[in-house]
């Protein structure tokens, strides 16, 4: 929905992501809100940007491929760990800069990605699912008895340098994980606009239909699980340099679960989606975290682990809220709201 008077005479101007003068406007103002927003908070709010800055990297990859190819996976944090220990040993164990360990972060999840989505050639739906929940019980398993890795005592990262400088601070690393997440929503933005986008769409439509029509099943389902996969294995990287310390109780399995969550929340198949849905959901976890001690000292004879079981359920409410009231997520709600005041007084 444009703004009324509003027209592209070309197409360069209809392919522009921020198409109006007043998105760029608010795009020049939130970029500007984000570099100056470590100057203004204390460490503990800085910490919640950067881990919310990480999800959005590891969470949007998931969404390329559960949102707009239609693959369900429940192996992404698995995949994440694998960025993050393969960045920590070419750093730490061999010395490689770390501009060289966050690409190859990346593609090594995306590989070990592509080998666990080969079973997405011959199913779909449960069986695919089952098929991405062993990636996350292999990886980790793999992980644990690797003496590389550390095994279950974890490993320790060198914090991440480019030539002379060294990121030791919270507050200079943030700024690397911002430049990063900036550059993998500007590529994903653009890739769902691409024929591989494209063709995505049409897989999660009707795959019989796609193939019909020409589309190749094979190689775009398994470009979907690399690229998604990918994604996750950046997100590792910045992570395990953000910790410098890194085990594989980081990456357990209920991570997966809450990525698919935050892609319920934010709005499945958008882009801009995942940003809300995984602010909403680090926003709300540090609000429980907040009332729970804050309950438990208000009824001193109720134990403080009940508090943190009904945190639990709390945020298993939302997702069945969501999945009842809003199935399309924040970003649906968020275009009804731009629809409203872009025709406001004459919503018709």
């Amino acid at each position: 929905m444009r703004p009324c008077g509003t027209f592209d005479v070309k197409y360069e101007q209809d392919l522009r992501i921020a198409r109006t003068p007043a998105q760029r406007a608010w795009a020049i103002v939130g970029l500007i809100f984000l570099l100056c927003f470590p100057l203004f908070v204390g460490s503990h709010w800085l910490s919640v940007l950067s881990i919310i800055a990480i999800t959005i990297i590891c969470v949007q990859g998931l969404n390329l491929l559960t949102g707009y190819c239609g693959q369900i996976s429940l192996g992404q944090a698995a995949f994440m760990a694998v960025g993050a220990y393969t960045s920590g040993i070419l750093t730490t164990k061999l010395g490689l800069p770390f501009l060289v360990a966050l690409p190859s972060a990346g593609i090594m999840a995306g590989l070990i990605g592509l080998l666990f989505g080969l079973p997405a050639l011959k199913v779909k739906g449960f069986y695919l699912a089952m098929s991405t929940l062993a990636a996350q019980f292999i990886i980790l398993w793999g992980i644990k008895h690797l003496s590389i890795t550390g095994g279950t005592t974890g490993m320790t990262v060198v914090p991440a340098s480019i030539g002379a400088f060294t990121f030791e601070s919270a507050r200079s690393y943030y700024y690397v994980i911002l430049i990063v997440m900036i550059i993998m929503l500007y590529f994903a933005k653009n890739l769902v606009r691409t024929k591989a986008g494209r063709a995505w769409i049409a897989i999660r439509d009707n795959d019989l239909a796609a193939e019909i029509m020409g589309v190749n099943l094979y190689h775009y389902k398994l470009l979907a699980f690399f690229i998604s996969s990918f994604y996750a294995g950046i997100a590792g990287s910045l992570w395990a340099h953000y910790l410098t310390v890194i085990h594989p109780g980081h990456f357990g399995l209920m991570d997966s679960v809450w990525y698919l969550g935050m892609i319920i929340v934010g709005g499945m198949g958008s882009v801009t989606g995942i940003i809300f849905g995984v602010t909403f959901i680090k926003l709300l976890d540090e609000s429980v975290a907040f009332l729970g001690p804050a309950l438990a000292t208000t009824f001193p004879g109720i134990s403080e682990t009940i508090f943190a079981s009904l945190s639990l359920m709390f945020f298993g409410l939302v997702i069945i809220l969501f999945l009842i009231l809003e199935p399309r997520g924040l970003y649906h709600r968020w275009e009804m709201f731009k629809a409203w005041y872009r025709l406001h007084p004459f919503s018709y």
